[in-house]
């Protein structure tokens, strides 16, 4: 363990992980290729959980948070247009524009991965389609700030700076990202906002998970009767990324995208750098 109770992870433990991820990345395109119109959000749990037991993991949120309230009844979180993360996958069918994000968690070997996508079903506005583009964008802006020597508040001021630039979105400050390892939430909070050169380290063996939300309106939040389910308190619509990562001595690696990363790095002009097997 490292200051502040940071799991730091040996270079096996990391490709350990890794394995995990590919879990999660492989799911999560193949879910991404089943959106569509009649689709209801439980068919798509289903695939998922059908993948998992293809792969022999087990689920990061399945049953997640029984010992302090409702316990988490899908493998994925499905959150369809105002809805922002935590949505129960069920009856809802999808419909032409909707946009969707999709929250997935695999174990595998002890080991967690945790990623999460946007979606359109269908042909979906333009304004959407931006929304999502600028969240992707940001995750990305977070991961190049997350190098070795960096700070925590750095990737949070990454994220906040390439969202407020694009124009007038919220930025979800109630939930944020984490550290991951051999549990899919530990120390330390990674939020989507923050300051320059505060909080801990990074340093090798550190896994990430970077996950920033934007809204179309207001950051303000509700969660519904269910429990879980959070939604804008407005109405606007949201859009949700997220990588698990870790930074190396010769760049970033993407350990829930299937290349680790590479495309999407080097063409932002951001170090692609995995562990040799």
């Amino acid at each position: 363990m490292f200051g502040r109770g940071i799991e730091i992870k040996t270079p096996d433990q990391l490709k350990a992980m890794r394995r995990a991820g590919l879990v999660v990345a492989r799911t999560l395109v193949a879910l991404g290729e089943h959106v569509a119109p009649g689709v209801t959000t439980r068919e798509l749990d289903l695939l998922a959980r059908d993948m998992l037991a293809s792969a022999g993991a087990e689920s990061s949120f399945l049953g997640y948070g029984a010992s302090w309230g409702p316990p988490f009844t899908g493998v994925t979180c499905i959150s369809v247009n105002d809805e922002i993360v935590h949505g129960i996958p069920g009856d809802r069918v999808l419909a032409e524009g909707d946009l969707v994000s999709v929250d997935f968690g695999a174990i595998l070997d002890g080991w967690h991965g945790d990623a999460a996508r946007t979606f359109g079903v269908g042909a979906i506005s333009a304004e959407n389609a931006e929304l999502s583009r600028i969240t992707e964008e940001s995750m990305w802006a977070g991961i190049g700030a997350a190098h070795l020597g960096a700070r925590i508040g750095d990737i949070g001021a990454a994220v906040q700076s390439s969202i407020s630039s694009a124009g007038d979105y919220g930025i979800i400050r109630e939930y944020t990202g984490h550290g991951i390892g051999t549990e899919m939430h530990m120390s330390p909070d990674v939020p989507n906002w923050g300051k320059k050169g505060r909080g801990a380290r990074i340093v090798e063996g550190m896994a990430l998970a970077i996950e920033p939300m934007a809204t179309l309106g207001t950051e303000e939040t509700v969660e519904l009767d269910d429990e879980w389910t959070v939604v804008t308190a407005d109405g606007s619509w949201a859009s949700h990324w997220e990588n698990t990562v870790t930074a190396t001595k010769h760049g970033m690696w993407v350990l829930t995208m299937q290349d680790g990363g590479e495309q999407a790095l080097t063409s932002r002009g951001l170090p692609f750098g995995p562990l040799a097997d």
